[in-house]
């Protein structure tokens, strides 16, 4: 047991830091300028893993959080520091990253702060499970995959909390309740909500049957997994929700189950405003969008470019940008179904990009890299989800002849240490 402990700092990860015999101590749910008594969890050579026991003397810094589950269910990290305070730190750790990881100095603009620090996700997991012979729906408990039973969510957006309360009441009376394991749900810029339940094999076409005209009457389309995503079955409703990247636009882009679109729709509109001004296009320049997607950068690039090629591994991704690209009237964008490793060197064999766009997984895109330093485009826009794997990425790009014009983070998931980012690269002379 450690007494007393003094927060000093934040850690990405969102654990408050403080320091006990020479050591650092990572306390999840504590803020700067806390006093705790904590439990050694964890102790490594250099640092100790704590869990907090009592806060002894509160930070100044603090807010009571409106979650009741906050701390039970493993979701959110910083609900307990008012929005302000958690901005200043993401702005912080983010910078901190980058020098730490490629030795950068910057520039560093500042967050993209959200209007809405509440009600803001889009797409939402909820997990099933039994409780003591009870059907359980929320979210995993913190370090464990038991199931915290939730009624609603602070951080989800209003039709996805009102579609829950839907399914608590539908699937204990479902066939093979016990069968269920998951609901994701998601909502989009026309208040189009979709649901698809995953479940086992054997209990899919009852549970179709029993869900089908429940979800009718509430206007709710609705899918069916039991197991990777090519076992999707739709149940009924439109394949597609719909959101628009660009404000002020009639721009439209469709994505199915199974496809990615970022949680904060709002965000994202301020995400895709500034790569375009980033991207600076003329109209006469040749553009690779790595990890392209159903086209959320690709299409809205598209429309100030000469060429846009998407590329992407998920095949239906892929056929829903052509779609995207076609129902919008972009005709210069092309999108082909490639793994992100070995389409620079593919691509630019004919002719050379000016701009190459990245918007990789959280697991960053270092094997891309290489490529990228031998086909030498002019910029590159890098889009992450993770400081650390984009400092590893940004390391070999600004040795190997790059400069960091910027690279600002954006807030697109308040109450957590997430953070997204864009970084510009331009190439040296």
């Amino acid at each position: 047991m450690i007494d007393d402990l003094l927060i000093e700092t934040l850690a990405y990860g969102g654990a408050g830091i403080g320091r006990h015999q020479g050591k650092a101590i990572f306390v999840p749910y504590t803020a700067p300028g806390d006093r705790v008594r904590c439990r050694v969890v964890r102790e490594k050579k250099r640092y100790v893993v704590g869990e907090l026991v009592r806060l002894e003397v509160p930070s100044d810094r603090r807010r009571t959080p409106p979650c009741p589950v906050y701390g039970v269910c493993g979701g959110c990290q910083w609900q307990h520091m008012p929005y302000a305070e958690q901005a200043r730190w993401k702005e912080r750790i983010f910078s901190e990253a980058l020098r730490r990881g490629c030795g950068t100095e910057g520039p560093f603009l500042p967050l993209a702060k959200t209007d809405g620090e509440w009600g803001y996700r889009s797409r939402v997991q909820f997990k099933c499970g039994q409780s003591a012979g009870a059907f359980v729906m929320g979210f995993y408990r913190r370090g464990s995959h038991s199931v915290v039973n939730i009624e609603h969510c602070p951080i989800a957006a209003a039709p996805i909390n009102k579609a829950l309360g839907l399914f608590r009441n539908w699937l204990p009376g479902a066939p093979r309740p016990d069968s269920i394991s998951q609901v994701e749900m998601a909502v989009d810029d026309e208040n189009g909500v979709r649901a698809t339940v995953h479940c086992l094999e054997a209990a899919a076409e009852d549970l179709g049957a029993y869900l089908a005209p429940l979800a009718e009457e509430a206007g709710l389309s609705l899918f069916l997994q039991s197991g990777r995503k090519d076992s999707l079955m739709r149940v009924r409703g439109d394949d597609n929700l719909w959101i628009r990247p660009l404000a002020g636009s009639d721009l439209r882009l469709g994505y199915g189950p199974g496809g990615f679109a970022q949680v904060n729709l709002e965000q994202n509109r301020e995400l895709v405003r500034s790569v375009r001004k980033a991207a600076g296009l003329t109209g006469r320049e040749r553009v690779l969008d790595l990890f392209c997607g159903m086209g959320n950068f690709s299409v809205p690039l598209a429309l100030d470019a000469e060429e846009v090629v998407g590329v992407e591994g998920y095949p239906p991704s892929i056929a829903r940008a052509r779609k995207n690209a076609a129902a919008n009237g972009v005709s210069n964008a092309n999108f082909l179904v490639m793994e992100a490793e070995g389409a620079v060197s593919a691509l630019s064999r004919d002719r050379a990009f000016d701009l190459v766009v990245l918007d990789p997984p959280r697991t960053g895109a270092f094997g891309v890299t290489g490529e990228l330093l031998s086909a030498r485009p002019k910029n590159i826009l890098y889009v992450s989800c993770d400081p650390p794997t984009l400092a590893r990425d940004l390391a070999p790009l600004l040795r190997g002849g790059y400069e960091l014009r910027w690279s600002r983070p954006f807030d697109l998931f308040p109450q957590t240490y997430h953070v997204e980012s864009v970084t510009l690269l331009t190439r040296r002379p």
